[in-house]
Order: structure tokens, then sequence, then C-alpha cells
């Protein structure tokens, strides 16, 4: 049927006409295969069921949570931008990104039916993919200008397609990153198709893309390129896999356009230029140019992917595996971050880079690649589900003594929800994998393999990780083939150890490998391997004085006390995936004193009956508590310690006392903070309603910065909570080139004109404060604070905008 496709062009009725005629006689277009045809090495998730585990918890409490959530709502702005009448209201969060979420809803349904044969899972999936058939024959009807093929629930499509067709990108840029949004429905209906087997969703996808590829085929080199410098999600990925279901070029060619030259070309000649840029802009890019060097080979795309996977696990990522702060890579000197700021990783990007992981192994089975997706499988995908509710988390902090809040059904539609949703469904799609006559045991999960081309059936049975050993039972079958069983690099060389039938199985693998085991294999066969775990230290990235504390793959974290956990489970506020109880004092927190910091690993004390648990009675600490180590993943509805400052005993006072004074100064500013904005952050600059006019953002010392030129402008819109005797603190570069004379208002009232030219003339940031008269705010819930550049002069730069409750005389 592919070859159909491959050389005519066809409307979304015809091919829906040859593939019901094709049906009829009796000529099947998909079989339960679609995912094996898709992903050659990865074994079908029918084909590997989890057994009793904290996996299969997760995963069937997430079927649960998902069922609770109204489809006619996700399915809302899909119908509204087609035209139709909707069952339901949309849902009210994260507006401008209508549409996103039921993407990800959709690939969760199809995953889970695959994983499960969910009867309800299924009944849903069918139900999205024929409403979402609807809407896109509509488009094709009533949009034939712009709207052919189209599926998307943006708001204004119209507007915002019909001009970027011919080059006018005004909408576009006022729009939140429509490709992102409509990336997500890409996904979701391929994985339709791929795991729910819907060939129904297979057209709907195909002809989606031929609208993706119509709709910038009047764009130039130039203008794709300006186009994806806003966030796009993984569109090359999905246009590489229309390519890889159809071999039709034309998919193949738009996969390369939509890969944006900015990453792959410093990638792909070993230059990592991600300091200061969005992470989850820049990892489903990664993704989806590792999805195109496995589908061609091409070289410069190989490169890129690898190179991008490379920094970013080696010097990006944390103890857990999770990336980022405040969304973005830090740079090495803005490391520190990830202390001060209650925004540290955020779970999508773990989400991608577990899948640039798996486009990666799938060209070179490399155990490194595994060692990684296992730790940010348990560390980080794992922790981010609420056991008992089954809520999402958006951001991970690092912060000693912070905390983290989960979404609820059907409240705080953020992006980490999306995804949340998917994460908890595909844990048995890595567990295993194949190439040739090797059957690579990768996790050690619980877990059922019917491998039908062998006609074999392997059963793993373990309590890892609170046991360090695995066993392997062929339960069904005979065959001839290798058994690659992973020999992880937390356990140390010579210390694996594997009988098989009884018998020891000797072997010269090294950590972070493989050990094969050639045989013919028969019902009844046993495998045994034994995986001693052993506990270590690694520093946080850049930031040498703070460690964290690991035990085999698994991140030790400890609870730390319940105060103050304000939005715990989060509502429909903007900022309600943040955090935003109280930041305890990073010098009050518990500190550890150890000259020789490899010696604190060596004195946990295990705690008897309960493994993976340690006390640190015998660990000087300054600051200390009774404290238990357990696993991070297990740490929920409490602050927790995952990273710890580690102080030599002659040097630990004296920084202890700058630290308190620095400490000091922060907290008293953050107290009294009622919001706050950091200019030239995507998600900031939207969540404060940024309006600007010639204006322009970038990153310099490290810091976002916006300004405007020209007689130009910028404003954000800030809550006041209703109170008075409030101050506007601004933060300023202290050593700024030109003309440097603006305006501030406070709604249409000129606070004041200010002449940064030349003002300090000092390389460092400044503060400056400006008292704000009661009677221009008295009464606002809201006030907009606009920046307004005089002529040839330039407004700012600004780097970051404090609305601040006056201090109270002493």
């Amino acid at each position: 049927m592919d070859h159909v496709f491959r050389h005519v062009r066809v409307n979304t009725m015809q091919k829906t006409i040859i593939f019901t005629f094709l049906i009829n006689c009796g000529l099947s277009l998909g079989t339960v295969t679609a995912q094996e045809k898709l992903y050659p090495s990865i074994f079908s998730l029918r084909d590997v069921s989890l057994l009793e585990s904290p996996f299969k918890s997760a995963r069937d409490l997430n079927i649960k949570v998902l069922l609770e959530y109204d489809v006619d709502r996700l399915l809302a702005p899909y119908l509204k931008e087609a035209g139709l009448t909707s069952k339901a209201a949309s849902y009210p969060n994260w507006e401008g990104l209508d549409g996103h979420v039921g993407g990800h809803y959709l690939s969760a349904l199809a995953i889970n039916y695959a994983s499960t044969n969910d009867p309800t899972c299924k009944k849903r999936m069918d139900y999205m993919v024929a409403t979402v058939k609807s809407c896109q024959e509509a488009h094709t009807n009533q949009h034939a200008d712009w709207g052919r093929g189209y599926v998307g629930g943006v708001p204004n499509s119209a507007q915002i397609w019909s001009a970027l067709r011919v080059g006018d990108f005004k909408a576009y840029h006022s729009a939140w990153v429509p490709w992102y949004n409509i990336h997500k429905m890409y996904s979701g209906l391929r994985d339709a198709w791929v795991y729910g087997g819907s060939e129904e969703a297979k057209l709907i996808f195909l002809s989606f893309c031929d609208w993706g590829i119509e709709i910038t085929s009047g764009l130039s080199e130039a203008q794709m390129n300006e186009m994806l410098a806003m966030e796009h999600g993984g569109i090359n990925e999905v246009f590489a896999d229309a390519y890889e279901i159809t071999r039709d070029e034309k998919y193949l060619r738009a996969a390369k356009q939509f890969s944006h030259k900015a990453l792959l070309e410093p990638f792909s000649s070993g230059v990592d230029n991600l300091d200061n840029k969005h992470a989850n802009t820049q990892v489903p890019k990664a993704v989806g140019f590792e999805r195109i060097a496995e589908l061609t080979k091409d070289q410069q795309y190989k490169n890129a992917g690898r190179f991008f996977w490379e920094t970013v696990t080696t010097n990006r990522s944390l103890a857990f595996g999770g990336n980022s702060r405040r969304e973005f890579f830090p740079a090495v000197s803005a490391c520190g971050d990830f202390i001060n700021e209650v925004e540290g990783p955020e779970t999508c990007n773990s989400y991608n880079m577990l899948k640039l992981t798996e486009n990666l192994f799938r060209m070179n089975p490399s155990a490194r690649y595994v060692d990684y997706y296992e730790r940010t499988l348990y560390n980080h995908i794992l922790s981010t589900q609420h056991p008992q509710r089954g809520g999402y988390v958006y951001f991970t902090p690092a912060r000693p003594r912070h905390y983290r809040v989960y979404s609820t059904p059907n409240e705080g539609m953020w992006c980490c929800v999306g995804s949340g949703m998917e994460n908890h469904a595909k844990y048995n799609q890595f567990i295993y994998a194949k190439r040739n006559d090797s059957l690579y045991v990768n996790l050690f999960i619980p877990s059922e393999l019917n491998w039908t081309d062998r006609k074999i059936r392997i059963r793993q049975q373990t309590r890892f990780p609170f046991e360090e050993e695995v066993n392997l039972n062929i339960t069904e079958g005979r065959s001839r083939f290798t058994l690659m069983v992973r020999y992880p690099f937390w356990v140390k060389e010579g210390a694996l150890r594997i009988t098989v039938n009884g018998k020891p199985f000797i072997h010269t693998s090294l950590p972070s490998s493989y050990v094969a085991i050639n045989r013919n294999w028969k019902k009844g066969d046993q495998i045994k391997i034994e995986l001693p775990m052993q506990t270590r230290i690694e520093k946080l990235p850049n930031v040498p004085n703070y460690i964290a504390l690991l035990h085999g793959p698994i991140l030790l974290g400890a609870k730390t006390g319940t105060e103050d956990l304000k939005g715990l489970d989060a509502n429909d506020g903007r900022w309600a995936h943040i955090a935003s109880g109280k930041r305890l004092p990073v010098d009050q927190a518990p500190i550890i004193i150890e000259d020789n910091l490899t010696a604190i690993a060596r004195k946990l004390k295990p705690v008897e009956g309960k493994p993976l648990t340690f006390a640190t009675t015998d660990i000087e600490m300054v600051n200390a508590t009774t404290l238990v180590l357990e696993p991070f993943f297990q740490i929920h509805d409490a602050r927790y310690m995952m990273y710890w400052m580690a102080l030599s005993k002659s040097k630990y006072q004296s920084y202890l006392d700058s630290l308190s004074q620095e400490e000091n100064k922060k907290l008293a500013i953050q107290n009294r903070t009622i919001d706050y904005v950091a200019p030239g952050e995507q998600q900031p600059e939207v969540d404060h309603s940024m309006k600007h006019v010639n204006s322009r953002s970038g990153s310099s010392h490290d810091t976002f910065y916006r300004d405007a030129y020209e007689g130009g402008h910028f404003s954000y819109l800030l809550s006041t909570e209703g109170k008075t005797d409030l101050s506007l603190m601004i933060r300023y570069w202290g050593a700024e080139w030109g003309n440097r004379k603006f305006e501030i208002y406070i709604d249409d009232h000129r606070l004041i004109e200010e002449d940064n030219t030349g003002r300090w003339n000092q390389s460092r940031f400044f503060d400056v404060t400006y008292a704000l008269p009661n009677e221009v705010i008295q009464g606002k819930k809201n006030i907009r604070v606009k920046f307004q550049a005089l002529p040839q002069n330039t407004a700012g730069a600004v780097y970051y905008i404090r609305l601040l409750e006056n201090e109270k005389p002493k």
C-alpha cells in the first residue's frame, strides 16, 4: 500500500477510499508489527509484559489518571479551529498553547493500548482519531487556500498559517510556538498507527505531513531558519518517520528542511553552543537529527545527534539524569543556579533525551547509552509521578530542602503533563532489544518477553534495585542466539557474575559493556546475574562544593521536612507548576564536613531490613539532623536533599560566614518579592503577557536580557496582589555602550526618565530600586511596567525585574 502514495498525490478522501477498497479485498495495510517496522530493533510493546514492580504500578496508576481526563475538552481546540461544534469547553490553562496536551494524550492512549490491550484506551484512541479526521476534512473543504490536510488546535490558525504561507511571519511571531503545538498531534497520529494499529491515523498523519510541506513550500532557506528560531518540537523527526513509512523522498527533504541549522551545523562540527539556550527547544531537534541519520546514514546528522547527546549527558546533566535550570542550559559560571533557583531540571527534557538515547542505541547498541537511560528512568522519570494521586511534576529542584509540586487531573495542562502521560506508559519499551541473532537485556525490570521471531519466551524476575540479583528463565521454545547481558558502569570490574543452569559463565567483559552468551537456548534454561552495587559520590557539574550520593544507579535523597509545601497539588494557576513555598536558607541546610570526599560513601550505614536505605550517623555535619538516605524516586510530599555541600574541616567556617551573609541578602529580597520577570526568557515573558515593538532579547554575562530601540518599547503585566507600598527593582549591566535614555511607565503613569549612558562604567550588575507611588497602584491587582526608548536611544538592557514590598522600618 505504501507505494501507492509514493508517486501519486491524493487527498484525504481519496486515501480513505483506497484504504477501504484494499481492506475489503483482504489486503491489510498494517499489522501489530507497525512499531517494529518503524523501529526494527525494538520489540513491539505487545510482546513485552511488565510484571509486578514500581514500574508496573506507575503504569497502571497512569492509566487510571489518564481516564479521568475529559477527552472532549482535549479535542475542543481542534474542533474550534476547524469551525466545528465542540462538546465541551477547552481547558483554561496555558491559553495560547491550546491543543498540545491532546496530541500527547493520543500518544499515551495508543502506547497503553499496545502495552495492556486496555479496551477503554482503544475506544478513546479511536474516538480521538475519528474526531481529528472530521477536523481535517473540514479544513480541507473550508480552507483550501491554506488548510488542506491541516490538523491543529493552534489559536488563530487561519491567520497564522495563511500569512506564513506567503512569508509573512508577523502573526506567527505573535503566537505561542505553533509548530511545537502541532508537533504533538503529528506524534499522536503517528503513534496511534505505530502502537495502536490505526490505519486511519496513518492516513491522517500523512495528509498532515503533506500540509506541512505545502504550507512552507514558498519559503526560502533563510525564511525556514528564521521560522525555526522559535521552538518547534521534533518536527524534523515526524517527517523522517513519514519517509520511513512511505519511502517518499519528499518527506526526507522536508525533514532536512525542518532541521535547524543554528544547532545542526555547530554540533555536527563538535561545537557546543548550548549556553543560555532553551533546553527543551534544542533536545527534540537532536532527536530529529539522529532519526534522519538512522534512516539515511547521513554523517552530518549522525555527528550532530551523537555530539549533542555526549555534551548534554557528560557536561550538562545532574546526578538524576535531568538537565537545565529555569528551562535553560546554564553556562559554566551560572551552574550555581542549580542550588540557588527552585526551577530545576524539567521533565520534558528527560522525556526527549530518552528518545534521543533510543535512537542512538538503535544505530549503535552501546551499553553506555543504556547506563544513562537507566539512571534517568529510575531517578527522574519514575520520580515525577505521585505514587498515590498520579500527578505529574514539571520542575525537580536541586536546591537543598526544597520540594516538587504535582499536577491534578483536568487542571494545570503543562507541557510536562503531556509528556508525563507518555512517560509512564512505555516502561516496557527499552527493557529488551534485538539485532541480527542477538538479544539485548538492557534494563533489569521484572518482565516477560515474547520473541515471536524465535518462538522464545523469557521471563525476567528480580527485585532490583532493592536486591542485586536478576534471574532470566526461558519459559518456552528453543533457538540459538546470543544473549547480551548488560554489564553496568556502576558494577566494579570483575564483579559481575553470571551462571547458566547453575554453572559459572566466565567472561572478560568490562563495566559499561555487554556480556555475550551464545548457545542453543531451550525451555527450562536459567540465567542468574549478580550485580553488586557500590555507593559513590558525584559532583554537581561545575559546582564542586556540592555532591550527590548514589548506590548503583540509584540517587539517594533524604526527606528534610514538610513545612510550607505551598501548592503541592497544583491548580490552574499560571505559575502553579513552580514550587513557590518558602526558600529555606542554603547555609542552614545539612553540610558535610570531610577532608576526603571518597570516604563519605564508605561512612553510610545500611539500615537493617530496609534495602537501599542508609543512616548518616557516621558522617560529620553542620546543621545536622537525623537524616536517612533512601531512593530519591520514593520521596514525595516532602522537602528533600539530593545535593549536599561538602567542605573540608579547615575551610568550612570562613566559607559558611560569607555564604550566610550572601544568603541572607538573597532571602530578604526573595521574601519581599510579589512578582518577578526574567526578560528574554520565553516562559516568563509569556507568563507576564509581554508586549513589544522594536525590541530584542539576547544573552550576555550568562544572563538573559531585553531592550528596545528606535523608539520601541517592551512591557510586562505584573501582579501586585492588591498591595500598596511597593517598589520596582530593575537589574542593569554597569558597562553598556551607546545612548541609554529611556522612560519607565506604570500603566499610563510615567514613573521616571532614566539615563544609564556611561552611568557606572563597571563590569558588574547593578540593581536599582524605584519606589511606586501608592496612588498609581491603589486598588489594582495588576500593573503593566513599560520601558520606552527615547529617540536615538536604547531602553535597557533590562536583565531582571522584581516587584517588591517596601522594607518595613526596624
